[in-house]
């Protein structure tokens, strides 16, 4: 059975980029490739993406800063949230859908073929997953530093359940269930 995910880094205070959306804090530190919550495994086990349009464009600048043409980094059929027009990828399997996130699980989940759901950005679209019900886990390795300002990881209160925690490099890896109301 498929669970979505929402499988980020943060910084010590609380923020997954900086004002500028910048990822300079996460890229200058060290990571164990086959450590706790490394990427390899993760992304072995999921079968969609959904992310917001702030990390899409993210993306976009990332993809587009080498040499030659922008490549999508997934294979997964994936969806972004967005109400503005955005570039696209040639051959990538993207939606660009706006509004409720119910109607989109439901696709992500067929899609998936029972493989996992990636929440990848940002905090508010894990917050709508959660809201809605849809959201199970959230992935987070911690990096020893604070950066005061920025996207926060989550700007809306939900309620967790610490499963795991581990070290990765300098980071610290934790894993939380999301707690759903009991009725």
């Amino acid at each position: 059975m498929s669970r979505t995910q929402y499988y980020t880094a943060t910084t010590l205070d609380g923020f997954i980029a900086g004002p500028d959306n910048s990822l300079e804090w996460l890229f200058s530190r060290k990571r164990d490739e086959g450590g706790a919550l490394n990427y390899r495994d993760f992304i072995a086990d999921v079968g969609a993406i959904a992310m917001g349009a702030t990390t899409y464009e993210w993306i976009v600048d990332y993809e587009s800063s080498g040499e030659g043409p922008a490549k999508w980094p997934y294979d997964q059929p994936s969806w972004v949230f967005t109400h503005r027009e955005l570039p696209t990828f040639p051959d990538a399997r993207i939606e660009y859908v706006s509004g409720d996130v119910a109607p989109v699980h439901e696709a992500m989940v067929r899609a998936a073929g029972g493989q996992n759901l990636w929440i990848v950005g940002g905090g508010d679209l894990a917050g709508q997953f959660a809201d809605a019900g849809l959201l199970d886990d959230v992935l987070v390795t911690i990096a020893p530093v604070t950066i005061r300002a920025g996207a926060p990881l989550l700007p809306r209160r939900i309620e967790l359940s610490l499963e795991e925690v581990d070290r990765n490099g300098d980071f610290v890896c934790a894993r939380f269930g999301v707690v759903r109301d009991a009725q």
